[in-house]
């Protein structure tokens, strides 16, 4: 397999569609495995949507080939109580090219923005899926999180700290 050509770039109003498409096609695909079906069917309309004033927050990223094609995304945002602590966010790979550095350059992308901006400390509440993929980028599980995503609706995830 050839390796994939991208770069990282801040996200703007613009790719709302790509990256809403891109939540809505792989989500689904990368969770499968790790929750039932009765969390999905909740879950998934939900988290599987692009955010509008995440992407216009400047510190959200897309991977992005020559042409145009989004193949990943995800960013922090400060954490406004602390201002030694980021949050990782809302963080997807396109299914099909998993493991070819897509997840690892936009995260690596995040961690060094966060860093020029003060953060000294990231928080990600990980899928039950990527805790392996942040764990190898130096995150270390707290334990196991819920979060609320409607009232009545909570998502089983993974708390997941990394100091500088």
């Amino acid at each position: 397999m050839a390796p994939i050509t991208f770069s990282v770039r801040p996200t703007t109003s613009a790719d709302l569609a790509a990256v809403d498409e891109l939540l809505a096609r792989s989500y689904p695909r990368l969770l499968k495995a790790d929750y039932p079906p009765s969390v999905l069917v909740t879950a998934l309309p939900i988290i599987s949507r692009a955010q509008p004033a995440l992407l216009s927050c400047g510190t959200y990223y897309v991977a992005e080939t020559p042409d145009g094609q989004i193949l990943g995304a995800g960013g922090w945002t400060p954490d406004r109580s602390d201002p030694a602590q980021g949050h990782i966010r809302h963080v997807v790979s396109d299914d099909r090219v998993l493991r070819q550095g897509v997840g690892r350059a936009i995260i690596t992308h995040a961690l060094h923005s966060a860093q020029i901006a003060g953060r000294t400390r990231m928080e990600c509440l990980s899928t039950l899926t990527a805790e392996r993929f942040y764990a190898a980028l130096g995150f270390e599980s707290v334990g196991p999180f819920d979060v609320t995503l409607q009232p009545g609706i909570q998502f089983p995830s993974v708390r997941m700290i990394r100091t500088a």
